[in-house]
């Protein structure tokens, strides 16, 4: 059976970081995939590496090739690949767990052809995430473009990290990397893919972790003279590509725009500074120690179970701009409905005060309306919650959540044994409320 996505990892002499790279892959919640790490004739212990993991795991798929650089490296392993989406990865940079899940649940809900991510930059010890497109749902061809054209040289737009591509419109249109080009291959390969592509989704979670080693190309050792060769043919491309994918009269308004590309390559391909606002690498996600994972007990449990909660509650956190407090009291209004302040208190686990605030910043925010009426007794009000329209999107994320955190509690049941489970949980849950009422 054909696996769903292709991971692609062109590997030269990464015996350094490869492993971590390949484990972060390995590890992913979404199983569906093949694996291809792509030798490109390393002279270190990177192919050792690979068959190693090759050995360990059946999804691996090794490919050892004489060294030709990343561009033929990468050509060699699409043509190799079975997957209806392609992914890339470098090997020195790393995904989050639920990364490629998030990336193939975007292109499937939303019939998108290509899937942009935000990412992490990684400075040393300092991350920071990186977007652009604010947008949320999808987008067609020209407003994608139109998003590209403000910022020309952004590595968001430029690499192939950050994207889920349809395999079948990379073999239709015989879509490969120039090998003859050394600088800016991946940009060339996206804008040619952008011509034959229809619909794009910006997914405004980071899932991917650059590391960014590589220098100038000058650095690289390519010639000056070289080097304005290839950043004029470069823009002469970025020029043609926008003279076919807008017509006459919006190419000529924004041909300033276009022109600014030839400005900003003179960047030299490089990522901005890490802004000030980043967080020591470790601290940018949810994470739980040691001793509370093996700890037992009706409490640990509880707490384990609430921070898998949080786990998946954290990219619609992230993806909507709000706290992840605001996101876990959304799903807690949704599940519990209407209710007097007391009861909302005592199930959300705030004060009255500290739910006020909360309910206070979600109306603000536009997600919410809340309004309160007596009850018969008179001795409390009823709190009547309204969801928006702006607040569906958040909530169709939220049952996703709900729907994930059971499957992974529920991870390799058999149908006898989720039965089972649901019938013994039913029974204790009885036991519960035959207590409490």
């Amino acid at each position: 059976m054909e696996p769903y996505v292709s991971i692609i990892v062109p590997v030269y002499n990464a015996e350094a970081t490869l492993r971590r790279c390949v484990e972060s892959v390995l590890s992913q919640e979404y199983t569906d995939f093949q694996l291809i790490l792509a030798d490109d004739g390393s002279a270190d212990g990177s192919g050792a590496i690979c068959d190693a993991f090759a050995h360990q795991d059946s999804r691996v798929k090794v490919i050892h090739k004489a060294n030709s650089g990343v561009s033929d490296t990468r050509n060699q392993a699409m043509s190799s690949a079975q997957g209806r989406y392609l992914q890339f990865l470098d090997a020195d940079d790393w995904i989050t767990p639920n990364a490629t899940k998030l990336l193939v649940r975007a292109a499937e809900e939303n019939q998108c052809d290509m899937v942009i991510s935000d990412f992490f930059r990684v400075v040393g010890e300092r991350v920071s995430p990186k977007g652009d497109i604010d947008k949320d749902g999808p987008l067609t061809r020209e407003e994608y473009v139109a998003y590209m054209m403000e910022n020309p040289a952004d590595f968001y737009y430029g690499v192939l990290w950050n994207k889920l591509y349809r395999r079948d419109i990379i073999e239709e249109h015989h879509l490969r990397m120039d090998p003859a080009v050394s600088w800016c291959e991946d940009f060339l390969f996206n804008l040619e893919y952008i011509r034959h592509a229809r619909r794009f989704f910006a997914l405004q979670v980071p899932v991917y972790y650059y590391v960014k080693t590589k220098g100038s190309l000058v650095s690289q050792g390519i010639s000056i003279s070289k080097t304005v060769r290839t950043k004029l043919m470069l823009f002469e491309y970025y020029h043609q590509f926008y003279k076919s994918v807008l017509d006459e009269a919006e190419y000529e308004k924004c041909r300033l725009k276009i022109y600014r590309f030839l400005f900003d390559a003179a960047q030299d391909g490089a990522v901005a500074p890490l802004p000030r606002v980043s967080t020591r690498l470790g601290n940018e996600r949810i994470q739980v120690c040691p001793g509370m994972l093996t700890g037992e007990g009706v409490l640990f449990d509880q707490f384990r179970e609430r921070k898998l909660l949080d786990y998946y509650l954290e990219p619609v956190a992230q993806k909507n701009g709000l706290l992840l407090p605001e996101v876990r009291l959304l799903l807690q209004l949704y599940l519990s409905g209407s209710n007097t302040r007391k009861a909302l208190a005592d199930f959300t686990g705030l004060t009255r005060g500290s739910l006020s605030v909360q309910l206070q910043r979600l109306a603000g925010k536009g997600l919410v309306s809340v309004t309160e009426t007596h009850m018969p007794d008179g001795r409390e009000k009823a709190l009547q919650i309204s969801f928006s329209s702006a607040a569906e999107t958040v909530l169709e994320e939220l049952r996703n959540v709900l729907k994930d955190f059971e499957m992974t509690r529920l991870s390799g049941f058999s149908r006898e044994e989720r039965t089972q489970y649901e019938r013994l949980s039913q029974h204790i849950q009885e036991n519960i409320r035959d207590i409490l009422q």
